[in-house]
């Protein structure tokens, strides 16, 4: 798919440069040529030398090169690639970016091309939660520009949070996706639930899990990048929504029914939200006060509404193909298999979240899909690895109904 594609890669001044080295190596390996800017920070961190045998191109550092400008060299760079991908792209070049700034070859061949930008942005959390950044990113998105994370992780300073650059294998993915000419999900509409639900109990405590809601997201990213129309009703969770994709944002389980039901018809469902089994039947209108060391009134439960098996048994609006998540303690398999015959949904992708696994709320995830005729175990990987196999997975299964009909 993008083997003989020429990629400049333009590398800033951030820790997070070092991975560069990773997504030129990867991309060396699918056949991509891989030009590369340096731009004077960035040589602190990593040295021409290093990128060009890593590469096999010349690496660029200078906009006043006598030679590389005797013919235009900036123009040249910035319209002989196919794509342009900015890792890492700290504050400051994005800052840059966003008001046309040209004080370098990196900011002068990026104000110079023609070509669609890529950038992985990788900074502090402060500074990537600062206004003015924030500004930039939507004045990028808006430009036609598209980003590749940042993260959730731990930082080099010490701090965790949003701002970690994405890792090399995903840079690389959204580079392959870009280059995917035919969106094999193109035309399907895709409907996906994920995070946890937040049942009140009263105006400041609520009844919650520690689902992150990243598998979702990252599924939801998964099928926009693969063409289709995705809808994705989240609860509370601390994540930037994925690209393209429209998110409807709920609290509470009846919330998530209701606007689930309102997105349909869809073709495809996916149910991978941590829905709170139960809420408080009354919950009260002040804040509760203690009364002698307990809670000042009883809590009684009622069910939540089951979504997945209200869509699944939903006769006249059923989605084609209904995919639950099933997140078990133990007896994982046996679980899941009953859970999939109960619920009458098609596929339940199944995983153990026993608190040793870190599953929950972590970055890595190990699944087994269970299907009316077959199951299959996967190896533990990263959410968004996970995403895109079960894309696949989807994908594939509608080839075989069209081959089939």
């Amino acid at each position: 798919m993008i083997e003989n594609k020429r990629v400049l890669l333009i590398v800033s001044g951030g820790i997070a440069a070092f991975k560069a080295l990773d997504v030129i190596r990867l991309l060396k390996k699918k056949g991509v040529s891989t030009p590369v800017i340096l731009t004077k920070a960035a040589q602190e961190f990593v040295t021409p030398l290093t990128c060009s045998v890593l590469s096999g191109e010349k690496v660029y550092t200078d906009l006043f090169s006598l030679n590389d400008e005797l013919e235009m060299g900036h123009i040249e760079l910035s319209r002989d690639a196919d794509l342009i991908v900015v890792v890492p792209a700290t504050a400051d070049l994005m800052a840059k970016m966003a008001h046309g700034i040209c004080d370098d070859l990196a900011t002068t061949t990026l104000l110079a091309t023609d070509k669609d930008i890529i950038f992985a942005p990788a900074m502090n959390i402060r500074m990537w939660e600062h206004a003015a950044t924030q500004r930039n990113l939507i004045s990028l998105l808006a430009d036609g520009h598209k980003a590749v994370g940042p993260v959730e992780g731990e930082m080099a300073c010490g701090e965790y949070g949003y701002g970690r650059m994405s890792e090399p294998e995903d840079i690389v993915g959204a580079i392959e996706t870009y280059f995917q000419k035919a969106k094999p999900l193109a035309g399907k509409k895709i409907l996906i639930t994920a995070g946890p639900t937040h049942e009140p109990i009263d105006p400041v405590r609520v009844i919650a899990n520690l689902s992150s809601g990243k598998q979702g997201y990252a599924i939801a990213q998964a099928a926009y990048d693969a063409g289709a129309d995705v809808t994705l009703i989240s609860g509370p969770v601390s994540l930037n929504p994925p690209l393209g994709v429209k998110v409807i944002k709920v609290q509470t389980a009846e919330q998530m029914l209701q606007h689930t039901q309102n997105s349909l018809p869809a073709d495809i469902a996916i149910f991978t939200a941590a829905v709170a089994d139960w809420r408080v039947e009354n919950p009260a209108e002040e804040k509760v006060k203690k009364t002698a060391g307990k809670l000042g009134f009883d809590l009684n439960f009622v069910e939540n509404p089951d979504i997945l098996a209200t869509i699944a048994q939903d006769i006249t609006r059923r989605p084609e193909l209904v995919i639950g998540f099933a997140a078990e303690t133990e007896k994982v398999i046996e679980n899941a298999i009953a859970k999939r015959a109960k619920k009458q949904c098609d596929w339940i992708i199944a995983n153990d979240v026993s608190p040793e696994t870190g599953i929950m709320g972590g970055d890595k995830n190990k699944v087994h899909i269970i299907k009316a005729a077959q199951q299959n175990a996967w190896d533990e990987m990263p959410k968004t690895a996970v995403a895109k196999k079960l894309i696949d997975e989807i994908i594939h299964h509608f080839k075989i109904e069209a081959r089939d009909a």
